[in-house]
């Protein structure tokens, strides 16, 4: 069984310790050299230095090491807690006012380990305790500032109450954003979950109804060529069968995708620029009512693969702004297209009623009354498959710009994904 560590805690834990190797500096020259307090300083300072030198070989392993073991953890806090009970022993033991430090590295791994980790944690520190006060020398008296040894601990004691509360405060705050940050996550999480087990559901709905289709469009395939052939070669009645034809393939090509594996495969320079012309001349075959409005260009390097997410992607955002400019009573929609090195960059305007600023699923929902629900969740799920982005802006004099940006990957990478 796995018991990672949070990572980036033996990063904090080294942080941390500099700041209390510069406290420790700061309080054996105040002690020893400004106050003349009769310490061996000797001692102190090999204790300071054996956990500066410690510290600079956690610090490397830290930026090296993204997920400890509890046992990394506890090693780290051993060494601060004996160097610790190192320097209280040689400053006045039991009466050593900052003999509560012990404290600290127990609240900061405790919520970070196990429970049986922590209190392992907890028992060395109360060891390390017992031996400081076992073996410490007493405080010795200090003359002319302070009348005794205990006005001399009390005087600690305010400033061991100063550092408690700004160090328990810092580690109450980084916890609380982390909590507030893993709960963000979780809940982004939960719905990447949902929306991914109702696009499963799509799916694997869509794959039966795809083999139940296959059929009867077939036959009305069949049926289409044999009316083409009895009708007169250039009359109305044979150029309105031709259309139901090409609508009839078109939708048996889709429903033949619908089974096709979504691997994309690598084509020539102009590969790219093809998949894209087919996919937009698929839906103007089927949207031949809408005026598009093209612009862009797209020349993609001769290596990238064309994921068949970009063509179901295009397919929704032109149906979505063609059904928007139709309850406007203004068919157009605009297309641009173009790449940027290898990221496909582009946008769809439609002239229809603009969009309402209700959030749904890191989108804004439409205003389409009679749809499915499903083309931005479909979307939404491709553009993050991808690694791309998609925002929407509302025009001004109306309608709604979707901008989108995709990038394009290379056959090696493809490759080496789908093995």
């Amino acid at each position: 069984m796995r018991h990672d560590v949070p990572p980036g805690l033996l990063g904090s834990l080294a942080t941390l310790r500099w700041f209390a190797l510069a406290g420790q500096v700061m309080t054996v020259v105040l002690v020893v050299y400004l106050l003349r307090l009769p310490l061996a300083s000797a001692p102190l300072w090999a204790g300071i230095g054996a956990l500066a030198a410690f510290n600079l070989w956690a610090a490397w392993r830290a930026r090296r090491t993204r997920h400890a073991h509890p046992a990394e953890v506890l090693l780290h806090v051993a060494v601060d807690m004996l160097v610790l009970g190192w320097l209280i022993a040689w400053a006045g033991g039991a009466m050593n006012p900052f003999a509560p430090l012990f404290l600290i590295p127990v609240a900061l791994v405790a919520p970070s380990l196990p429970a049986r980790w922590v209190l392992a944690t907890a028992l060395l520190a109360c060891a390390c305790y017992a031996a400081s006060a076992w073996y410490g020398k007493p405080l010795p008296h200090l003359d002319g500032l302070f009348d005794s040894a205990f006005d001399l601990h009390l005087a600690g004691m305010a400033v061991m109450f100063v550092i408690s509360a700004a160090v328990v405060t810092f580690f109450l705050v980084h916890i609380g954003r982390a909590l507030r940050e893993r709960e963000r996550e979780l809940a982004l999480l939960r719905e990447q979950w949902a929306r991914n087990e109702g696009i499963l559901a799509l799916a694997t709905h869509a794959a039966a109804v795809a083999h139940e289709l296959n059929t009867p469009l077939a036959t009305l395939t069949l049926m289409l060529e044999d009316q083409l052939e009895r009708l007169p070669a250039h009359g109305d009645e044979h150029a309105e069968a031709a259309a139901m034809a090409g609508l009839v393939d078109a939708c048996r090509d889709r429903v033949r995708e619908l089974a096709a594996p979504a691997d994309a495969l690598p084509g020539e320079a102009q590969g790219v620029a093809h998949a894209l012309e087919a996919a937009v001349a698929r839906w103007r075959l089927v949207r031949p009512a809408i005026e598009l409005e093209r612009s862009g260009a797209v020349a993609a390097p001769p290596d990238v693969v064309f994921d068949a997410g970009i063509g179901h992607l295009l397919q929704v955002l032109l149906n979505n702004a063609a059904d928007a400019g139709e309850r406007s009573g203004d068919a157009r929609v605009a297309l641009h297209l173009e790449t940027a090195g290898e990221v496909l960059v582009g946008f769809v305007r439609d002239h229809g009623p603009g969009f309402n600023r209700e959030r749904s699923g890191g989108l804004f929902r439409s205003s389409k009354p009679d749809g499915l629900g499903v083309g931005l969740a479909l979307s939404h799920a491709t553009v993050e498959r991808l690694g791309g982005e998609l925002r929407m802006e509302a025009v001004a004099g109306g309608g709604t710009l979707v901008r989108f940006r995709l990038p394009l990957q290379r056959a090696t990478m493809h490759a080496c994904k789908v093995s």
